[in-house]
């Protein structure tokens, strides 16, 4: 097998790696170059400067992943449906130009006639299985959109997206509750736990999140200690609305900062965790490559 060229190629940043036929990684770049961040949109232009020494060796193959396939992005590649294996990703690859660059088409899902989609997370899961040797189980994928998949014989057959980042950003810094919290302060894992129980009681996420400047405006938390206590509401509202009795493991895939916390949340819910980082992306590759 030759080696591959994979690129995850995001919204604010992207990265590549090349890829030994093993799947073992060569060589690693990176760039604040996210599809938002493309000067004039020259896709293209940003792909060669990075990648184009990568792609002289006769028969290189690269695969995008990530939001370079969207609306937004270099071209659009329709996303294939659940359920979807690693297979179905290969037939629906978007050939930028054939047999050496291709988008992988991420996923979609219709739930009570709303659909989902997700871009760069399908690549993933289908990596942390073939590391983990899994067929079937529950995926978390914590970030600005936080998803939460169902993997049965092999195959996504339904996931959800929460804006869990998203709003604990909006919160931080243009609510009320900007004024009490220090959003850049370290992880305090008792305030984190304290708001992932809070969140367990199910008095709602609306109410729970004002009872952030409540307690501060009763010295009951410090700035620093709210950001934690937040966060710990925002994700362990995700853990409660999840039906977790027949998982006995859940995979948190991403940055370790997030993982961690997810772990932190789902182990004081009783859930056993295994993380994956970058490694998942880059065994997903190898799993999608035709």
């Amino acid at each position: 097998m030759s080696h591959l060229i994979a690129v995850d190629w995001g919204t604010s940043s992207l990265r590549g790696a090349r890829l030994d036929a093993a799947g073992g990684v060569l060589e690693e770049k990176s760039a604040p170059l996210g599809i938002l961040n493309v000067p004039n949109g020259d896709f293209a232009g940003v792909f060669d400067s990075l990648f184009s020494d990568w792609m002289k060796p006769a028969g290189s193959v690269c695969l995008i992943s990530g939001m370079a396939g969207s609306r937004q992005g270099w071209v659009e590649a329709p996303y294939a449906a659940c359920p979807a294996g690693p297979a179905d990703l290969k037939r629906h690859l978007h050939w930028i130009e054939p047999g050496r660059i291709a988008l992988v088409p991420g996923l979609s899902v219709e739930q009570g006639e709303v659909p989902d989609v997700m871009r760069g997370e399908e690549v993933q899961i289908f990596g942390a299985m073939r590391l983990a040797g899994l067929r079937d189980g529950q995926f978390v994928l914590p970030g600005t959109h936080s998803k939460w998949a169902t993997v049965r014989d092999g195959q996504v057959t339904g996931f959800r997206t929460y804006m869990t980042g998203e709003v604990y950003g909006l919160l931080g810094q243009h609510s009320i509750l900007a004024r009490t919290l220090d959003a850049d302060a370290p992880l305090d894992e008792a305030m984190f736990l304290r708001g992932v129980t809070r969140a367990a009681e199910g008095e709602g996420l609306l109410h729970n999140a004002f009872g952030v400047r409540a307690l501060a405006l009763f010295d009951r938390l410090s700035p620093a200690q709210s950001a934690s206590y937040l966060s710990g509401l925002l994700i362990g509202e995700e853990v409660r609305t999840q039906d977790l009795a027949g998982d006995g493991e859940v995979v948190v895939i991403g940055a370790p900062g997030l993982t961690e916390r997810y772990a932190l949340a789902l182990g004081h819910s009783g859930v056993r965790v295994r993380r994956f980082g970058a490694e998942a992306t880059w065994a997903g590759m190898r799993a999608v490559q035709p």
